[in-house]
């Protein structure tokens, strides 16, 4: 495949909510997003943060364990996470969701729930892409004029998730060497830069993102210049956290349905991760 663009996560927040709490920053950590999940509730009533735990939708958490230092697979496919970081890390969502931080509807609904959420201005912090700035200036104008963004909450290991988005050619193709040439074309810098641009997306190539728009504010910026600009920033740090991998849902499944089970109290965290791991290596 031949890279075409990217897109990084970023933390859209809103400035009023966490004002009442007291906050004067958004959280950069996921020990400093504890914390302001905390104070956000205490003074608000309101929630911090939706994290989806539905295994068929967002890979946030499982992602988070990475940026938290989990390895999840070895070389040979096998279960890496039965490990005192992965613990952690399921302890961590264990205790946002035992001490009424996290929704309880965050076990059945997915990362749509928490774009609706923010548009309604009952959690403070949404993790998603630029391009949703958009959409909630539409729905929600009240809130656009509120929020701010910020880089991508991450873990100890400072890891930003980077999705890539490639041109591939099928070998059955008639016309290996016109697809060749096409695809050349699609991802040249200068049409990269230009999709990027009207797409609000990344490119992919080092000469394109050199160009003043991802790197410099207008004077006149808007939220999305912005976002742009710290979306690229955080380029430096990104990396595909979760690789592709066969049978990846398997394992997101499995994780997410044990986790859920340690948050609900049906398992203990030790059992949930020994559980997890068991699921994955005894997959036919």
């Amino acid at each position: 495949g031949i890279p075409w663009y990217l897109a990084t996560g970023i933390t859209i927040y809103n400035t009023a909510l966490l004002q009442q709490a007291g906050i004067k920053s958004p959280p950069a950590t996921y020990a400093e997003l504890a914390q302001v999940a905390k104070q956000v509730k205490e003074k608000t009533g309101k929630y911090a943060v939706f994290a989806s735990f539905v295994p068929e939708d967002s890979a946030q958490v499982l992602e988070s364990f990475v940026q938290m230092g989990v390895k999840l697979v070895d070389d040979q496919g096998k279960a890496a996470f039965n490990t005192p970081e992965a613990k952690a890390a399921f302890q961590y969502w264990v205790d946002l969701y035992k001490n009424g931080l996290l929704p309880k509807e965050a076990l059945t609904q997915g990362h749509q729930r928490a774009i609706e959420l923010y548009q309604a201005g009952e959690i403070a912090i949404l993790d998603s892409g630029v391009q949703f700035l958009d959409a909630i200036a539409k729905n929600a104008p009240a809130i656009a004029k509120v929020s701010a963004t910020s880089p991508q909450v991450t873990g100890k290991t400072g890891k930003r998730n980077v999705a890539v988005m490639n041109l591939f050619i099928p070998r059955d193709t008639n016309l290996p060497d016109a697809a060749v040439k096409f695809a050349l074309f699609v991802t040249n810098d200068d049409n990269q830069l230009t999709f990027a641009k009207a797409a609000k997306v990344l490119p992919s190539t080092v000469k394109a993102l050199q160009d003043n728009y991802f790197k410099t504010l207008p004077g006149n910026a808007t939220p999305m210049d912005k976002a742009r600009v710290v979306s690229a920033n955080q380029l430096k740090q990104a990396s595909v956290l979760i690789p592709a991998m066969k049978d990846r849902n398997l394992l997101q499944k499995a994780i997410y349905e044990n986790l859920q089970a340690a948050m609900l109290g049906e398992k203990t965290v030790d059992q949930a991760v020994t559980d997890a791991a068991t699921e994955w290596d005894s997959r036919s």
